[in-house]
């Protein structure tokens, strides 16, 4: 059972990601969010070391989990079928970025505040790179496991795929699009295979 501390942690989140929702980041300040989770802006930092801290928390609050996803595809190296495995990872990684693109926008937009963000991630070694490093550790597995071509680049491939996921993501903000629909992940999926299968001619 949640503790009070916890309950009280997590209403500040909410608070935080509808405060955003509502006013962008720019206009996410302390005093908008302590209000909207009934508590005073001192409770805040009782609770974050930092805003910064307060934003990732609620960013990473409403993401779909991409690290069990990849733990999946991992755990599916040498077996099961490539397309339908790397279909519902992509399908996963479109809804990922789906939400996360307002929050990185309002970020873009306040040069001070992506700073204090960067210098965070950093610190804590994480960051928008590191699911496309575990996408090419398991396109490299997949490649000694002979079921992907040793020639192409793992680094690129995993790029072009996590890319194609954010760029969709994108398009369901200025487009009427359906962001996750598995039928477009599958035909990404399989053009960027017909590249990958072993016997690759260039």
């Amino acid at each position: 059972m949640p503790t009070h501390r916890q309950e009280t942690r997590e209403r500040i989140v909410e608070a935080a990601a509808a405060v955003i929702d509502e006013h962008g980041v720019a206009g996410a300040t302390t005093k908008r969010i302590a209000a909207r989770a009934g508590c005073s802006e001192a409770l805040l930092y009782k609770h974050f070391g930092s805003k910064e801290e307060l934003f990732l928390a609620a960013l990473l609050g409403r993401l779909p989990a991409l690290g069990p996803a990849l733990a999946r595809l991992h755990a599916r190296v040498g077996v099961g079928d490539l397309v339908e495995n790397l279909t519902e990872f992509a399908v996963t990684a479109t809804e990922f970025y789906r939400r996360a693109v307002p929050m990185a926008a309002g970020l873009v937009g306040e040069p001070a505040l992506l700073a204090s963000f960067r210098a965070m991630l950093e610190s804590r070694g994480i960051g928008p790179h590191v699911p496309i490093g575990v996408l090419a550790d398991y396109f490299r597995a997949e490649q000694e496991a002979g079921r992907l071509s040793r020639e192409v680049d793992a680094d690129a491939a995993a790029a072009l795929l996590m890319g194609a996921c954010y760029h969709r993501a994108n398009l369901t903000y200025m487009l009427d699009l359906p962001g996750t629909t598995p039928g477009y992940a599958r035909s990404v999926v399989t053009t960027l295979l017909a590249g990958l299968l072993p016997g690759l001619r260039r």
